[in-house]
């Protein structure tokens, strides 16, 4: 199975939000308070520590393949900068909070939905791409259902 990359947002589009405080996608106005919930923030995926840290919320669209259709809506991104994630591993502060992971082909076709409960995160992923085709998965807040992270073979794979 080919290794897989672990994604934030990109790094541009979030200086691009901190500096004008718009949504680089749509210009639709950013706003940044206090943080009153876990987030996570998408650039580092890591969760907020609540009234302690600003963060920004801001509307974006995850699908960027040419004929996907759109699917924007809301995130929160640290309003302070932050290291963009872009690992091999799951993102630890992801393991206690509600998820779903999505699997897409190329063009932003959804090939399947689930929420892994019983198997570990990594094995909900691979399976994905290794039983469902995906090309890659979006894994999003089962609460709220906003997008949260990308998930994608690893360069070269």
């Amino acid at each position: 199975m080919p290794a897989l990359r672990y994604l934030g947002i990109p790094q541009d589009l979030a200086r691009e939000i901190r500096a004008t405080m718009r949504s680089p996608q749509y210009g639709h106005p950013a706003h940044r308070e206090p943080a009153r919930g876990y987030g996570p923030c998408r650039v580092c995926l890591k969760t907020f520590a609540i009234g302690v840290e600003d963060r920004i919320l801001v509307t974006f669209q995850p699908f960027t393949d040419p004929g996907s259709l759109p699917a924007p809506g809301p995130i929160f991104i640290h309003a302070e900068p932050c290291e963009r994630y872009d690992a091999p591993e799951f993102p630890p502060d992801f393991r206690a909070l509600p998820l779903v992971l999505e699997g897409y082909r190329k063009g932003g076709r959804l090939l399947a939905q689930e929420r892994p409960v019983d198997a570990p995160l990594e094995l909900a992923v691979r399976r994905l791409f290794h039983e469902r085709g995906a090309d890659y998965v979006h894994i999003r807040n089962g609460e709220a259902g906003c997008f949260m992270a990308r998930v994608e073979p690893a360069a070269g794979q």
